[in-house]
Protein backbone atom coordinates (compact mmCIF):
# COMPACT_ATOMS: atom_id res chain seq x y z
CA UNK A 1 0.00 0.00 0.00
CA UNK A 2 1.26 3.46 -0.89
CA UNK A 3 2.06 5.68 2.09
CA UNK A 4 -0.49 8.26 0.92
CA UNK A 5 -3.30 5.67 0.83
CA UNK A 6 -2.51 4.61 4.38
CA UNK A 7 -2.60 8.25 5.49
CA UNK A 8 -5.92 8.79 3.65
CA UNK A 9 -7.40 5.85 5.59
CA UNK A 10 -6.16 7.22 8.92
CA UNK A 11 -7.62 10.62 8.12
CA UNK A 12 -10.96 9.11 7.17
CA UNK A 13 -11.06 7.04 10.36
CA UNK A 14 -10.05 9.71 12.86
CA UNK A 15 -10.75 13.06 11.19
CA UNK A 16 -13.94 15.09 10.83
CA UNK A 17 -15.41 14.95 7.33
CA UNK A 18 -15.53 18.73 6.82
CA UNK A 19 -13.30 19.02 3.74
CA UNK A 20 -13.22 17.42 0.28
CA UNK A 21 -9.54 17.59 -0.71
CA UNK A 22 -8.02 16.29 -3.91
CA UNK A 23 -6.38 12.87 -3.55
CA UNK A 24 -2.85 14.13 -3.07
CA UNK A 25 -0.91 13.95 0.21
CA UNK A 26 1.74 16.65 0.38
CA UNK A 27 4.93 16.22 2.37
CA UNK A 28 7.32 18.98 1.25
CA UNK A 29 7.22 22.46 -0.27
CA UNK A 30 9.69 24.98 -1.66
CA UNK A 31 8.79 28.17 -3.49
CA UNK A 32 6.01 27.43 -5.97
CA UNK A 33 6.57 23.64 -5.80
CA UNK A 34 5.24 20.91 -3.51
CA UNK A 35 5.97 17.17 -3.36
CA UNK A 36 3.68 14.33 -2.27
CA UNK A 37 4.56 11.38 -0.03
CA UNK A 38 5.61 9.36 -3.09
CA UNK A 39 7.96 12.11 -4.25
CA UNK A 40 5.88 13.41 -7.18
CA UNK A 41 6.36 17.12 -7.83
CA UNK A 42 3.50 19.58 -8.38
CA UNK A 43 3.20 23.28 -9.12
CA UNK A 44 0.96 24.78 -6.42
CA UNK A 45 -1.63 27.01 -8.07
CA UNK A 46 -3.64 27.62 -4.89
CA UNK A 47 -1.04 28.96 -2.43
CA UNK A 48 -3.06 27.66 0.52
CA UNK A 49 -5.83 30.10 -0.46
CA UNK A 50 -3.23 32.90 -0.75
CA UNK A 51 -1.55 32.25 2.59
CA UNK A 52 1.82 31.48 0.98
CA UNK A 53 2.14 34.47 -1.34
CA UNK A 54 5.87 34.52 -0.50
CA UNK A 55 6.28 30.88 -1.59
CA UNK A 56 6.40 27.69 0.46
CA UNK A 57 8.97 27.64 3.27
CA UNK A 58 10.38 31.04 2.36
CA UNK A 59 13.93 30.97 3.83
CA UNK A 60 13.92 34.57 5.05
CA UNK A 61 10.73 34.03 7.04
CA UNK A 62 12.07 30.67 8.28
CA UNK A 63 15.22 32.37 9.54
CA UNK A 64 13.20 34.94 11.49
CA UNK A 65 10.94 32.22 12.92
CA UNK A 66 13.83 30.00 14.05
CA UNK A 67 15.66 32.94 15.59
CA UNK A 68 12.58 33.93 17.59
CA UNK A 69 11.74 30.32 18.56
CA UNK A 70 15.10 30.10 20.32
CA UNK A 71 14.39 33.27 22.31
CA UNK A 72 10.71 33.47 23.28
CA UNK A 73 7.50 32.20 21.70
CA UNK A 74 4.58 33.07 23.98
CA UNK A 75 3.95 35.46 26.84
CA UNK A 76 0.17 35.93 26.54
CA UNK A 77 -1.01 39.53 26.60
CA UNK A 78 -0.68 39.59 30.39
CA UNK A 79 2.79 41.01 29.72
CA UNK A 80 4.43 43.14 27.04
CA UNK A 81 6.86 41.54 24.61
CA UNK A 82 9.64 43.07 22.54
CA UNK A 83 8.34 41.96 19.11
CA UNK A 84 4.71 43.09 19.09
CA UNK A 85 5.45 46.86 18.96
CA UNK A 86 7.59 46.27 15.87
CA UNK A 87 4.71 44.41 14.23
CA UNK A 88 2.28 47.19 15.18
CA UNK A 89 4.45 49.91 13.65
CA UNK A 90 5.33 47.96 10.50
CA UNK A 91 1.78 47.01 9.54
CA UNK A 92 0.10 50.28 10.55
CA UNK A 93 2.56 52.30 8.49
CA UNK A 94 2.23 50.02 5.46
CA UNK A 95 -1.58 50.09 5.63
CA UNK A 96 -1.69 53.78 6.59
CA UNK A 97 -4.02 52.98 9.48
CA UNK A 98 -3.90 54.38 13.02
CA UNK A 99 -4.04 51.23 15.12
CA UNK A 100 -4.34 47.44 14.92
CA UNK A 101 -5.41 44.48 17.02
CA UNK A 102 -3.58 41.20 16.26
CA UNK A 103 -5.35 37.85 16.24
CA UNK A 104 -4.66 34.38 14.83
CA UNK A 105 -7.07 33.14 12.15
CA UNK A 106 -8.83 35.29 9.58
CA UNK A 107 -12.21 34.46 11.09
CA UNK A 108 -11.00 35.77 14.46
CA UNK A 109 -9.98 39.04 12.83
CA UNK A 110 -13.44 39.33 11.24
CA UNK A 111 -15.08 38.70 14.64
CA UNK A 112 -12.82 41.39 16.10
CA UNK A 113 -13.96 43.81 13.41
CA UNK A 114 -17.63 43.01 14.07
CA UNK A 115 -17.23 43.67 17.79
CA UNK A 116 -15.41 46.96 17.17
CA UNK A 117 -18.02 48.05 14.61
CA UNK A 118 -20.93 47.35 16.95
CA UNK A 119 -19.36 49.01 19.97
CA UNK A 120 -18.46 52.05 17.87
CA UNK A 121 -22.10 52.20 16.78
CA UNK A 122 -23.32 52.28 20.37
CA UNK A 123 -20.65 54.39 22.06
CA UNK A 124 -19.75 56.85 19.29
CA UNK A 125 -22.65 57.01 16.83
CA UNK A 126 -25.29 56.55 19.54
CA UNK A 127 -27.37 53.71 18.08
CA UNK A 128 -29.91 52.25 20.49
CA UNK A 129 -28.61 49.26 22.48
CA UNK A 130 -28.71 45.93 20.61
CA UNK A 131 -30.19 47.54 17.46
CA UNK A 132 -27.00 47.91 15.39
CA UNK A 133 -27.13 46.74 11.77
CA UNK A 134 -24.20 45.88 9.51
CA UNK A 135 -24.66 45.81 5.73
CA UNK A 136 -22.84 43.00 3.91
CA UNK A 137 -22.52 41.82 0.31
CA UNK A 138 -24.36 38.85 -1.14
CA UNK A 139 -22.13 35.92 -2.06
CA UNK A 140 -19.61 36.97 0.60
CA UNK A 141 -17.12 34.77 2.40
CA UNK A 142 -15.65 35.99 5.70
CA UNK A 143 -15.18 32.72 7.61
CA UNK A 144 -17.23 30.03 9.32
CA UNK A 145 -17.96 31.06 12.92
CA UNK A 146 -21.62 31.10 14.01
CA UNK A 147 -21.86 34.87 13.67
CA UNK A 148 -20.07 35.00 10.33
CA UNK A 149 -22.17 32.25 8.71
CA UNK A 150 -25.23 34.15 9.90
CA UNK A 151 -24.67 36.69 7.14
CA UNK A 152 -23.51 34.23 4.48
CA UNK A 153 -25.55 33.66 1.31
CA UNK A 154 -24.48 30.00 1.19
CA UNK A 155 -27.21 27.69 2.48
CA UNK A 156 -24.79 24.91 3.45
CA UNK A 157 -22.80 27.18 5.76
CA UNK A 158 -25.96 27.83 7.80
CA UNK A 159 -27.71 24.47 7.58
CA UNK A 160 -27.94 22.83 11.00
CA UNK A 161 -26.15 25.58 12.92
CA UNK A 162 -29.01 27.84 14.09
CA UNK A 163 -30.12 29.89 15.90
CA UNK A 164 -28.11 32.42 13.94
CA UNK A 165 -26.91 35.89 14.89
CA UNK A 166 -29.15 38.81 13.95
CA UNK A 167 -28.22 42.32 12.85
CA UNK A 168 -27.06 41.90 9.25
CA UNK A 169 -28.55 43.23 6.00
CA UNK A 170 -27.52 41.76 2.64
CA UNK A 171 -27.22 43.66 -0.64
CA UNK A 172 -25.94 42.60 -4.10
CA UNK A 173 -22.16 42.83 -4.40
CA UNK A 174 -21.04 45.95 -6.24
CA UNK A 175 -24.43 47.68 -6.07
CA UNK A 176 -24.01 51.12 -4.50
CA UNK A 177 -27.65 52.08 -5.16
CA UNK A 178 -28.71 49.10 -3.04
CA UNK A 179 -26.23 50.16 -0.36
CA UNK A 180 -27.74 53.63 -0.16
CA UNK A 181 -31.28 52.25 0.06
CA UNK A 182 -30.36 49.74 2.78
CA UNK A 183 -29.05 52.34 5.23
CA UNK A 184 -31.24 53.09 8.28
CA UNK A 185 -30.62 55.06 11.48
CA UNK A 186 -29.40 51.77 13.01
CA UNK A 187 -26.78 51.08 10.32
CA UNK A 188 -23.27 51.17 11.74
CA UNK A 189 -21.11 49.79 8.90
CA UNK A 190 -20.76 48.36 5.44
CA UNK A 191 -18.47 45.29 5.39
CA UNK A 192 -17.33 43.90 2.05
CA UNK A 193 -14.50 42.25 0.15
CA UNK A 194 -13.01 44.42 -2.63
CA UNK A 195 -12.96 41.31 -4.84
CA UNK A 196 -14.88 38.18 -3.88
CA UNK A 197 -12.38 35.33 -3.80
CA UNK A 198 -14.24 32.32 -2.46
CA UNK A 199 -17.33 33.67 -4.19
CA UNK A 200 -15.73 32.99 -7.58
CA UNK A 201 -13.21 35.79 -8.26
CA UNK A 202 -15.99 38.35 -8.71
CA UNK A 203 -14.74 41.84 -9.55
CA UNK A 204 -17.17 44.72 -8.87
CA UNK A 205 -17.84 47.60 -11.28
CA UNK A 206 -15.15 50.28 -11.55
CA UNK A 207 -15.58 52.93 -8.89
CA UNK A 208 -17.59 50.70 -6.56
CA UNK A 209 -15.31 51.12 -3.56
CA UNK A 210 -14.95 54.89 -3.98
CA UNK A 211 -18.70 55.37 -4.29
CA UNK A 212 -19.39 53.03 -1.35
CA UNK A 213 -16.93 54.99 0.76
CA UNK A 214 -18.64 58.26 -0.12
CA UNK A 215 -22.04 56.85 0.85
CA UNK A 216 -20.66 55.60 4.15
CA UNK A 217 -19.05 58.96 4.99
CA UNK A 218 -22.24 60.81 4.08
CA UNK A 219 -24.33 58.62 6.39
CA UNK A 220 -21.83 58.36 9.28
CA UNK A 221 -21.30 54.62 8.97
CA UNK A 222 -18.02 52.72 8.89
CA UNK A 223 -16.52 51.48 5.63
CA UNK A 224 -14.74 48.18 6.40
CA UNK A 225 -12.88 45.94 3.95
CA UNK A 226 -11.99 42.28 4.34
CA UNK A 227 -8.69 41.82 2.50
CA UNK A 228 -7.72 38.50 4.07
CA UNK A 229 -7.42 36.89 0.64
CA UNK A 230 -7.05 39.90 -1.67
CA UNK A 231 -4.51 41.83 0.41
CA UNK A 232 -0.73 41.64 0.64
CA UNK A 233 0.13 41.85 -3.08
CA UNK A 234 -2.20 39.12 -4.38
CA UNK A 235 -4.00 41.38 -6.88
CA UNK A 236 -0.95 43.33 -8.07
CA UNK A 237 -1.20 46.03 -5.40
CA UNK A 238 -0.28 45.85 -1.72
CA UNK A 239 -4.04 45.93 -1.04
CA UNK A 240 -6.82 45.43 -3.59
CA UNK A 241 -8.58 48.65 -2.56
CA UNK A 242 -5.58 50.61 -3.84
CA UNK A 243 -6.79 49.92 -7.38
CA UNK A 244 -9.20 52.82 -6.77
CA UNK A 245 -7.58 56.16 -6.03
CA UNK A 246 -8.68 57.88 -2.84
CA UNK A 247 -10.10 54.81 -1.09
CA UNK A 248 -9.14 54.56 2.58
CA UNK A 249 -11.30 52.26 4.70
CA UNK A 250 -12.18 52.94 8.32
CA UNK A 251 -11.34 49.32 9.08
CA UNK A 252 -9.17 46.73 7.30
CA UNK A 253 -9.05 42.98 7.97
CA UNK A 254 -5.92 41.00 7.10
CA UNK A 255 -4.65 37.45 7.54
CA UNK A 256 -3.32 34.54 5.43
CA UNK A 257 -0.11 35.88 3.81
CA UNK A 258 0.54 38.00 6.90
CA UNK A 259 2.57 35.02 8.10
CA UNK A 260 3.74 33.57 4.78
CA UNK A 261 2.12 30.30 5.79
CA UNK A 262 4.33 29.70 8.83
CA UNK A 263 1.88 30.43 11.61
CA UNK A 264 -1.70 31.73 12.02
CA UNK A 265 -1.46 35.54 12.09
CA UNK A 266 -4.29 38.00 11.41
CA UNK A 267 -5.15 41.55 12.31
CA UNK A 268 -7.91 44.12 12.37
CA UNK A 269 -6.69 47.63 11.59
CA UNK A 270 -8.78 50.76 12.06
CA UNK A 271 -8.78 54.47 12.56
CA UNK A 272 -8.22 55.61 16.14
CA UNK A 273 -11.83 56.40 17.05
CA UNK A 274 -12.88 52.86 16.09
CA UNK A 275 -10.07 50.97 17.82
CA UNK A 276 -10.32 53.08 20.96
CA UNK A 277 -13.76 51.64 21.78
CA UNK A 278 -11.92 48.62 23.22
CA UNK A 279 -11.08 48.69 26.91
CA UNK A 280 -9.04 46.11 28.87
CA UNK A 281 -11.11 42.93 29.09
CA UNK A 282 -13.36 43.70 26.10
CA UNK A 283 -11.55 41.39 23.71
CA UNK A 284 -8.41 39.30 23.47
CA UNK A 285 -6.56 36.12 22.58
CA UNK A 286 -3.90 34.12 24.43
CA UNK A 287 -1.87 33.67 21.25
CA UNK A 288 -2.78 36.88 19.42
CA UNK A 289 0.24 39.17 19.10
CA UNK A 290 2.69 36.71 20.64
CA UNK A 291 6.41 37.34 19.98
CA UNK A 292 6.78 34.43 17.55
CA UNK A 293 3.77 35.52 15.48
CA UNK A 294 4.99 39.12 15.50
CA UNK A 295 8.51 38.27 14.34
CA UNK A 296 7.15 36.05 11.57
CA UNK A 297 4.70 38.73 10.42
CA UNK A 298 7.39 41.41 10.23
CA UNK A 299 9.61 39.10 8.15
CA UNK A 300 6.66 38.16 5.92
CA UNK A 301 5.87 41.81 5.24
CA UNK A 302 9.54 42.55 4.53
CA UNK A 303 9.64 39.81 1.88
CA UNK A 304 6.53 41.16 0.16
CA UNK A 305 7.87 44.72 0.08
CA UNK A 306 11.58 44.18 -0.58
CA UNK A 307 11.01 41.59 -3.30
CA UNK A 308 8.31 43.77 -4.90
CA UNK A 309 5.87 40.89 -5.12
CA UNK A 310 3.03 43.27 -5.96
CA UNK A 311 4.76 44.15 -9.23
CA UNK A 312 5.53 40.52 -10.06
CA UNK A 313 1.92 39.58 -9.28
CA UNK A 314 0.66 42.22 -11.72
CA UNK A 315 3.11 41.37 -14.49
CA UNK A 316 2.72 37.59 -14.23
CA UNK A 317 -1.04 37.86 -13.71
CA UNK A 318 -1.53 39.89 -16.90
CA UNK A 319 0.65 37.45 -18.83
CA UNK A 320 -1.14 34.38 -17.47
CA UNK A 321 -4.63 35.79 -18.11
CA UNK A 322 -3.68 36.58 -21.70
CA UNK A 323 -2.63 32.96 -22.18
CA UNK A 324 -5.79 31.60 -20.55
CA UNK A 325 -8.00 33.77 -22.75
CA UNK A 326 -6.28 32.31 -25.81
CA UNK A 327 -7.61 28.81 -25.07
CA UNK A 328 -10.28 27.80 -27.57
CA UNK A 329 -12.77 25.69 -25.64
CA UNK A 330 -16.56 25.40 -25.53
CA UNK A 331 -16.19 24.69 -21.81
CA UNK A 332 -14.88 28.16 -20.91
CA UNK A 333 -17.42 30.90 -20.23
CA UNK A 334 -15.11 33.62 -18.89
CA UNK A 335 -11.59 34.26 -17.63
CA UNK A 336 -11.37 37.05 -15.07
CA UNK A 337 -9.07 38.25 -12.36
CA UNK A 338 -6.64 40.83 -11.09
CA UNK A 339 -2.98 40.17 -10.52
CA UNK A 340 -2.54 36.51 -9.64
CA UNK A 341 -6.07 36.02 -8.35
CA UNK A 342 -7.69 34.47 -11.42
CA UNK A 343 -10.89 32.55 -12.02
CA UNK A 344 -11.91 30.49 -15.04
CA UNK A 345 -15.69 30.13 -15.07
CA UNK A 346 -16.97 27.11 -16.98
CA UNK A 347 -20.17 26.64 -18.94
CA UNK A 348 -22.82 24.19 -17.77
CA UNK A 349 -21.74 21.65 -20.40
CA UNK A 350 -18.33 21.33 -18.70
CA UNK A 351 -19.62 18.95 -16.03
CA UNK A 352 -18.26 20.92 -13.10
CA UNK A 353 -14.82 22.31 -12.27
CA UNK A 354 -13.64 19.53 -9.99
CA UNK A 355 -12.96 17.05 -12.79
CA UNK A 356 -10.69 19.64 -14.43
CA UNK A 357 -8.83 20.12 -11.13
CA UNK A 358 -8.42 16.35 -10.85
CA UNK A 359 -7.11 16.15 -14.42
CA UNK A 360 -4.69 19.01 -13.79
CA UNK A 361 -3.44 17.23 -10.65
CA UNK A 362 -2.47 14.25 -12.80
CA UNK A 363 -0.52 16.68 -15.00
CA UNK A 364 1.39 18.00 -11.97
CA UNK A 365 -0.58 21.18 -11.30
CA UNK A 366 -2.65 21.74 -8.15
CA UNK A 367 -5.65 24.06 -8.07
CA UNK A 368 -9.13 23.96 -6.56
CA UNK A 369 -12.69 24.53 -7.69
CA UNK A 370 -14.98 27.08 -6.09
CA UNK A 371 -18.76 27.26 -6.51
CA UNK A 372 -18.73 24.05 -8.57
CA UNK A 373 -18.10 25.66 -11.96
CA UNK A 374 -15.11 27.97 -11.33
CA UNK A 375 -11.43 26.99 -11.33
CA UNK A 376 -9.32 29.28 -9.18
CA UNK A 377 -5.70 29.92 -10.14
CA UNK A 378 -3.64 31.69 -7.46
CA UNK A 379 0.02 30.59 -7.43
CA UNK A 380 2.67 31.96 -5.05
CA UNK A 381 3.69 35.45 -6.14
CA UNK A 382 7.30 34.41 -6.70
CA UNK A 383 6.28 32.56 -9.88
CA UNK A 384 8.19 33.29 -13.11
CA UNK A 385 7.23 33.48 -16.79
CA UNK A 386 8.96 30.14 -17.39
CA UNK A 387 6.85 28.52 -14.66
CA UNK A 388 3.63 29.95 -16.10
CA UNK A 389 4.53 28.66 -19.55
CA UNK A 390 5.09 25.20 -18.04
CA UNK A 391 1.70 25.34 -16.30
CA UNK A 392 -0.15 26.73 -19.31
CA UNK A 393 0.90 23.82 -21.55
CA UNK A 394 -0.75 21.45 -19.10
CA UNK A 395 -3.87 23.59 -18.66
CA UNK A 396 -4.32 23.87 -22.42
CA UNK A 397 -3.80 20.12 -22.79
CA UNK A 398 -6.50 19.34 -20.21
CA UNK A 399 -9.04 21.65 -21.88
CA UNK A 400 -8.35 20.04 -25.25
CA UNK A 401 -8.44 16.42 -24.10
CA UNK A 402 -10.83 16.10 -21.14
Amino acid sequence: MKKSNKLFEMEKKYGANNYHPLDVCLAKGKGIWVWDTEGKKYLDFLSSYSAVNQGHCNPKIAQAAIKQMKKLTLTSRAFHNDQLPLFYEKLCKLAKMDKMLPMNSGAEAVETALKAIRKWGYTVKGVEKDKAEIIVSKNNFHGRTITIISFSSEFQYKDGFGPLTQGFVEIPFGDTDALEKAITPNTVAFLTEPIQGEGGIIIPPDGFLKRAQEICRKNNILFVLDEIQTGLCRTGKLFAHLWEEGVKPDGLILGKALSGGYYPVSAFLAKKEVMDVFKPGDHGSTFGGNPLASAIAVASLDVLIKEKLDKNSLKMGNYFMKLLKSIKSDYIKEVRGRGLLIGVELNENAGGARRFCEALMKEGLLCKETHENIIRFAPPLVITKKDIDWAFKRIEKVFKTI
